[in-house]
């Protein structure tokens, strides 16, 4: 009797954490932290939490890091036979994903649940001629740019209003992207001399969006890249408080500067 206790006392657990998640509708970071027992619950399954923004190596690793890949599995699900196009396509949420899954496997499913989640946008008629492929170049700039939610559709009419007039986008994002490494960091400070690397992806250098999406975009950022706040803006910096300032000329930019970031 004692024995049947100890075996049953695990299920028990798990059934009463499962209960809970249910309740409260599946809370990422309630799913997150009872994780242990969830997987009590069901030995065959993972609970793998995929944050905002990250770029498709950081997001290898954590899923690599929950279902023990190897070095080499970790390796193909980074260089993805579609690898030119699966950056920004990795959905960001908590994922149940089978232990054994491959990093094919894998793939499918966060392909799969990034064309459910972004069939839910609303799309405003004039932007139907936007590209998927565009949007997601913006989004994902979006993303690693924005304090927040809340100034993600200010942002997204800057960098509109930017290329609609043929300016350099100059955003950090991107070069932090273009130089990024394990080894150094994936989102290191940008310096002066960071300006002058040869990459498409320095906007600084070159002209235009770049080659592909900087990292892996939620819905919101998604959302705002199709649907800008109408803005005069040109240029933004974020104070110290992370509040958004934006201007209309360079030279009320270098003044916001002066003012919030000395």
């Amino acid at each position: 009797m004692k024995f049947r206790h100890i075996f049953l006392l695990p299920v028990f657990l798990a059934l009463v954490v499962l209960f809970v998640v249910f309740y409260y509708k599946f809370d990422p970071a309630l799913l997150t932290r009872l994780s242990f027992y969830v997987n009590l619950a069901n030995p065959y399954m993972r609970i793998v939490r995929v944050e905002e923004g990250l770029r498709k190596e950081e997001v290898a690793k954590v899923i690599a890091d929950k279902l023990d890949w190897s070095e080499q599995d970790k390796e193909n699900f980074i260089n993805n036979a579609n690898s030119a196009s699966v950056e920004g396509h990795y959905f960001p949420k908590t994922y149940l994903i089978y232990k054994d899954d491959n990093p094919s496997a894998v793939t499918a499913t966060m392909l799969d649940e990034f064309g459910a989640q972004v069939s839910k946008i609303k799309k405003p008629k004039s932007t139907k001629i936007l590209n998927e492929d565009t949007a997601l170049k913006v989004a994902s700039i979006i993303q690693r740019e924005a304090a927040g939610k809340k100034d993600m559709n200010l942002i997204s009419g800057i960098i509109w209003n930017r290329i609609f007039k043929g300016m350099k986008l100059q955003i950090d994002a991107t070069l932090q992207y273009a130089k990024g490494s394990e080894e150094d960091g994936w989102w290191g400070q940008v310096t002066s001399e960071d300006k002058k690397i040869k990459s498409p992806y320095n906007t600084y250098l070159y002209a235009g969006l770049p080659p592909g999406a900087i990292a892996n975009p939620g819905l919101a950022a998604i959302s705002a890249a199709y649907n800008p706040q109408k803005t005069n803006c040109l240029f933004y910096l974020h104070d110290k408080n992370r509040k958004i300032h934006c201007t209309k000329t360079y030279e009320e930019h270098k003044r916001n500067i002066k003012t919030y970031l000395k």
